[in-house]
């Protein structure tokens, strides 16, 4: 290659990340894969790059910039129309002009040799990459358009200079202007690829963190049938993944969750070479659709992939993937900083609904939430990015899906509500960056919306975002981590949803000190685990339409019994990741029989009883014959987690022991599933909640390794009134002396024979007094709700100041 050839073009085996300034960050990146990741097993396409000193002088020596900047010259980008019509000018402008005839000819010459290493059929993507998109402190994702399944020498010439046209698109211009980047600062390169057929295969978007939490430890894989950018673009919702990275090290079972998305469309490869015309959207077979577009084997491989990519660039990365349809192999074909979790501050901010708000007020829609945060405002429901002069700053933007085009009035929105797409695509990534609360995939948002409708917008609530009738209250907690005094006590959460185990690890604590089985089971799985084993002994025994109904939820998982033990270990393995190395205390299911005749299928399986509460529940119920094989699948599940993946902070908790038979004979069943006592660090705590184990501390010590007092039940039981009842509810008090003594003695036996003593009731948020008492005990710690942490911590230090 000559000096001149090498000042237009360069390939992508010849660049590093010291070429920025020269191929961009989006193209650095490539070539510094290219180079130095290969060997490892990173595999990303061949390719070429125009350089940013071509751009430059294409838009120099041919007068463009002259004209782009007297067009540019005092607009400003707030007024959307003007900037709309001036964008279209300058675009106009670039997309008519010829190459300058060296620039073209070294095109010419590096299409060639790219084709004869790809064959004649082969056909290539032409990208964006801008000199100051893709680094540490700039978020240019997708501003600049990408041009995919491009053939011929004729395509490839139209589509850079589309690409170069791109770098004037309205939402380009608005964000170099709110960001003080010069126009005439910011250089464009071109990268042609050659292209991987995930047109028949899959492909999509990967972070090396939490995007919604800033949780490190694990990477978030996003994918869907199909051509990667139907996922970026928002136009799907992909399959999502985590894959947890301390076990991928250890080359142990990592994936810590399997979400279906809809994948309703994928986008495939045209006839038409036109460029702009060469991939259209399909509809998915609906059988196809509910499967998972990924192996475990592939998330593991695409895990171990970003791995290697973040440990050699040093930082959290977002990263595009795809599987080619063909040869079945896996290449990465876009590497970039992460540019919103990894700017994040010591301080706390938390947005929340309260509960009796929630529970008073009415859902419209849901959808997946995207950042934290809640907003709220009238509705303002647009069709196409042509209405956005339409659009007031305060409004609630609601469009079947957004992309960075709309960026200039995303950043005005109070709140963003979209009917399609995912948590990595362009749309999600802009609403991180902009703070604005984002509720995308709804499927109605649209429709059940309407133009001046007042609504609130909730992404406080976990993964699942939320879009409510009218105003409601909220609360914004700012803490700065640094500013919380030390405690004698430890501060732990009661956590039964991991969908927000990431989120809530943020928070200061000492560990989960309570994670309900039975929340897992109810939000992840919803049948009863006898109707899953009889469809896999017996399928004909099941009432057809409730056969029908359970395959359709299981469908993407081997079978009835590896579904309810995979999601019941996906949920308690997102527990015990998010708050690893600290102890995460998981209480086997719970469930009363009135609610476990609430899951799918459940009436056939469980007896009416006049009592529930003090009924056929806990270790009496593990012990039955009649639950031997549910229990069974529960042990599974946890013995999977602690010995396969290695999470050996997950203890284990047994509730509602009524008698020292039902202890050994619940601590035997344990051992005869793998689970025993003391083995790999197990350790197994008796919840304390029924007034013989306070009374007979000492002995049901004997079996397990410690307490955690269930506050609600023990003064229930201890005061022999049901809390749910109106007429005597207004005795129920914690605080009572008759309990008090009750916790004295459970804590002192505890403390006697140095054995772990915790609280997981509601009691120290609820009454300071009986939280300063607690600790005067010698509590171990104090399991509290997320929402009550840090004002209970910083009660409990000014308790222990006076």
């Amino acid at each position: 290659m000559t000096d001149e050839t090498a000042d237009n073009i360069r390939w992508f085996s010849e660049l590093g990340m010291d070429d920025i300034d020269q191929v961009g960050g989006k193209n650095a990146s490539l070539g510094e894969m290219v180079s130095n990741l290969a060997d490892l097993g990173v595999r990303v396409p061949d390719g070429f790059a125009t350089t940013s000193s071509a751009y430059h002088r294409f838009i120099g020596e041919t007068g463009l910039a002259e004209q782009i900047s007297g067009l540019l010259d005092g607009l400003d980008t707030d007024d959307v129309r003007r900037l709309s019509e001036v964008g279209k000018e300058i675009r106009g402008l670039v997309v008519g002009q010829e190459f300058p005839d060296d620039l073209e000819a070294d095109i010419r010459s590096a299409y060639d040799t790219l084709v004869e290493g790809s064959g004649e059929e082969a056909s290539f993507a032409v990208r964006s990459s801008a000199t100051a998109e893709d680094l540490p402190d700039a978020s240019f994702a997708g501003q600049q358009e990408t041009f995919l399944n491009i053939k011929g020498i004729d395509g490839v010439l139209d589509a850079i200079r589309e690409v170069f046209a791109s770098l004037y698109n309205d939402r380009a211009i608005s964000y170099r202007v709110h960001h003080g980047f010069e126009h005439g600062d910011v250089g464009l390169s071109a990268g042609v690829q050659k292209m991987v057929r995930s047109d028949i295969g899959a492909a999509g978007v990967m972070f090396t963190m939490d995007t919604e939490s800033g949780f490190t430890d694990a990477v978030f894989v996003t994918s869907a049938y199909g051509l990667g950018e139907g996922v970026v673009q928002g136009a799907v919702n992909p399959d999502e993944f985590y894959v947890y990275k301390p076990a991928l090290r250890a080359d142990r079972p990592a994936i810590l969750k399997r979400n279906v998305g809809g994948k309703l469309t994928k986008m495939i490869y045209t006839d038409d070479a036109t460029v702009g015309r060469t991939t259209e959207f399909v509809d998915v077979d609906a059988a196809d659709a509910r499967l998972l577009s990924l192996s475990d084997d592939e998330v593991t491989e695409l895990a171990r992939h970003a791995l290697t990519i973040e440990e050699h660039y040093g930082r959290p990365m977002d990263i595009e993937w795809a599987r080619d349809g063909v040869d079945g192999k896996l290449y990465v074909l876009q590497a970039r900083p992460e540019t919103v979790q990894s700017r994040r501050s010591g301080v706390i901010e938390r947005f929340s609904v309260k509960s009796a708000v929630s529970k008073a007020s009415t859902v419209i829609v849901e959808g997946r939430a995207i950042g934290q945060k809640i907003g709220a405002g009238p509705v303002k429901v647009m069709k196409s990015i042509d209405e956005m002069h339409d659009f007031d700053p305060g409004q609630v933007l609601v469009a079947d899906m957004t992309d960075p085009d709309w960026e200039p009035i995303m950043k005005r929105a109070s709140a963003i509500v979209t009917n399609r797409g995912g948590r990595t695509c362009h749309a999600a990534i802009i609403a991180r960056e902009l703070g604005i609360p984002a509720i995308v995939g709804t499927g109605t948002g649209t429709k059940d919306l309407a133009d001046g409708r007042e609504v609130t917008v909730s992404c406080a609530e976990g993964d699942t975002g939320l879009v409510y009738e009218g105003i409601i209250d909220y609360d914004v907690e700012t803490t700065e981590l640094d500013a919380l005094p030390e405690l004698d006590v430890k501060i732990m959460m009661n956590v039964g949803t991991p969908d927000q185990a990431f989120s809530f690890a943020q928070l200061p604590n000492a560990g989960v000190g309570l994670a309900r089985l039975e929340f897992i089971i109810n939000r992840q799985i919803g049948v009863h685990p006898k109707a899953l084993l009889d469809l896999e002994r017996d399928p004909d025994s099941l009432d057809p339409d409730l056969r029908a109904e359970i395959e359709e939820i299981i469908a993407a998982h081997p079978g009835p019994r590896e579904f309810f033990v995979r999601r019941v270990a996906e949920g308690v393995s997102m527990l015990g990741a998010a708050f690893a190395p600290s102890p995460v205390i998981v209480r086997m299911s719970d469930f009363k029989s009135n609610e476990y005749a609430n899951l799918l299928g459940g009436e056939a399986y469980e007896p009416h009883e006049e009592n529930p509460m003090i009924g056929y529940r806990g270790a009496s119920r593990y012990l039955s014959k009649d639950f031997a094989e549910c229990f069974a699948l529960e042990c599974e599940a946890l013995k999977h987690v602690r010995d396969e993946m290695g999470l050996t902070n997950v203890w284990i908790m047994i509730p509602f022991v009524r008698t020292i038979k039902e202890a050994e004979g619940v601590i035997r069943l344990l051992g005869e599933h793998g689970l025993v006592r003391g083995e790999n660090d197990l350790k197994v705590v008796m919840m304390c909640e029924v007034p013989s184990n306070a009374v007979l501390a000492d002995k049901f010590l004997d079996h397990f390794d410690g307490f955690s007092i269930g506050s609600n039940d023990l003064t229930q039981l201890t005061l022999g009134l049901d809390r749910d009842s109106s007429l005597v509810a207004d005795g129920f008090d914690e605080r009572d002396p008759a309990v008090k003594h009750m916790l004295s003695m459970a804590i002192t036996a505890c403390k006697e024979r140095g054995k772990y003593v915790g609280i997981c009731g509601q009691g120290p948020s609820d009454h300071p007094d009986l939280a300063e008492w607690l600790m005067e005990q010698g509590i171990e710690s104090m399991s509290l709700n997320p929402d009550t942490v840090v004002a209970t911590w910083e009660r409990l230090g000014g308790l222990q100041k006076g």
